[in-house]
């Protein structure tokens, strides 16, 4: 007999990827790479931490170059789980700079017991904060605001008056601006308080 030739193993089945291509891959470009994060900026803080939105603050802050240095105020209105915070604040490059503030636990004081973040406290806190702001500025007496409270719309920029009223812009923040929301009884009692707002109150609760 001739010696038998030998012949080679047959190769290994190939298993199928979890993707169920075969194992061959073709090379895959890895794109976060160092070079990547080297170049990678991070966002402001308070963005990374979801406090600010910078969109709307930039929008807010924003002025013309011809009001070079003056300042914009701000109304701040914001609610924690215990209270109302409403503040006047304008913007500089150094930060924010409070003109006035007021919260709703100070309410105690003018016998309000309990209940400091419903709407009838925001409506106060915002009504407490436009008269401090327009003492501190001079203009209480020439501004009284809302005599009677009713309800009813009141805007005081259209009193005729020999000064022109205390203008600042709401401030929410993160909040949604939804209709019959707290915040808007702090506007509301900041502009029976005598501050000039520009607003609708299309959002405010009961309108029809």
């Amino acid at each position: 007999r001739g010696a038998e030739k030998k012949q080679n193993p047959p190769p290994p089945p190939t298993l199928p990827s979890a993707a169920g291509k075969s194992s061959n891959m073709a090379f895959v470009k890895v794109l976060k790479n160092k070079a990547y994060f080297k170049r990678f900026q991070v966002k402001p803080r308070r963005r990374r931490e979801g406090k600010t939105d910078y969109r709307a603050r930039r929008k807010m802050v924003r002025q013309d170059k011809n009001k070079f240095n003056n300042k914009k105020y701000r109304m701040v209105v914001r609610f924690t789980n215990r209270k109302c915070i409403c503040q006047i604040m304008y913007a500089t490059i150094r930060g924010d700079m409070v003109v006035a503030q007021a919260t709703s636990a100070e309410l105690v004081k003018f016998g309000v017991p309990a209940g400091y973040k419903n709407y009838a406290a925001a409506y106060c806190t915002g009504l407490l904060v436009a008269r401090r702001v327009l003492k501190k500025f001079g203009l209480d007496e020439a501004f009284k605001g809302k005599e009677e409270v009713d309800g009813a719309d009141y805007h005081v920029e259209d009193e005729e008056n020999d000064k022109r009223p205390f203008k600042c812009i709401l401030d929410v923040g993160l909040q949604t601006t939804a209709a019959g929301h707290r915040m808007w009884g702090a506007l509301k009692g900041a502009v029976d308080g005598g501050l000039h707002i520009p607003h609708t109150n299309k959002k405010f609760p009961g309108f029809k």
